[in-house]
């Protein structure tokens, strides 16, 4: 096994360390804590107890790890935060470990979060997501598959956003955006589909179509949401794109975001 751990760092001899893991100068590994190969942790980064990391990520400079929720019903439950494989954090971000709810927070395989971004207590973020600079998720925030965030947003707890949509910068999220769209403003709004996003991961024509026909009768027919879902299952029903669609509203417990406009 091949370490290199700068004599600055303080490590636990409790940690469970992969191979060909670097740790920088002024880092601080505790003893409940698992790296996994290959990983790197930069400078001055605090990977406390429950810190739980995959093979080939990078950890940049100032970022703290598996840190105290910030929730006042937090009783010192043993929780974790849990980070994939080939995952990117960059510098000063704040990751909170879960609490009784979920027992813990987590990011997926292949992400890249940006500087100063914040993941609370108890959210799940997927794989292949990206998220850009001081983007704050609330508590119980959830993240699916292939999305992108823009900077400087704020998701309020118990938020969700679908998979394979893109929220432009600067928003405000107080409502759950939807799987396969472009949304932004504050309050957040839905503005068209992410036709480039959806094309660069190989969606057919046919899946594009069922996809915007869906969101066409959910935003643009003047029904209610009720009526709209109606109706997408009794036209679109046995597809599996608007069947993520219809799951996904169904499960919402804040609701959708509302449209300005339907191009």
């Amino acid at each position: 096994m091949s370490l290199l751990i700068h004599s600055t760092a303080i490590v636990s001899t409790k940690a469970k360390i992969g191979k060909n893991v670097s740790i920088e100068p002024f880092s601080i590994i505790e003893e409940d804590v698992e790296i996994g190969d290959d990983t790197k942790i930069g400078p001055h980064v605090y990977c406390a107890n429950g810190t739980r990391i995959g093979e080939r990520s990078v950890i940049h400079k100032g970022t703290v790890i598996a840190t105290l929720p910030q929730d006042l019903k937090f009783g010192g439950e043993k929780t974790t935060f849990e980070i994939g494989n080939d995952t990117v954090i960059r510098e000063f971000c704040t990751l909170n470990r879960g609490t009784k709810e979920h027992w813990k927070s987590t990011i997926g395989n292949n992400c890249l979060l940006m500087a100063y971004v914040h993941v609370a207590h108890d959210c799940e973020v997927g794989n292949n997501v990206i998220i850009a600079n001081a983007t704050q998720l609330g508590g119980h925030t959830t993240i699916e598959d292939w999305v992108i965030i823009g900077g400087l947003v704020g998701i309020h707890q118990f938020s969700k956003v679908g998979m394979h949509s893109m929220v432009g910068s600067n928003s405000k999220i107080v409502k759950d955006v939807p799987p396969y769209i472009l949304a932004g403003g504050m309050p957040i709004n839905f503005e068209k589909l992410n036709l480039l996003g959806l094309k660069r991961r190989g969606f057919t024509n046919e899946s594009i179509e069922i996809i915007t026909r869906a969101y066409q009768i959910l935003y643009k027919s003047k029904m209610n949401v009720g009526q709209a879902l109606l109706k997408i299952e009794e036209e679109l029903g046995t597809k599996p794109e608007a069947q993520k669609i219809i799951s996904f509203i169904k499960s919402s417990k804040r609701g959708i975001v509302g449209s300005r406009f339907y191009e």
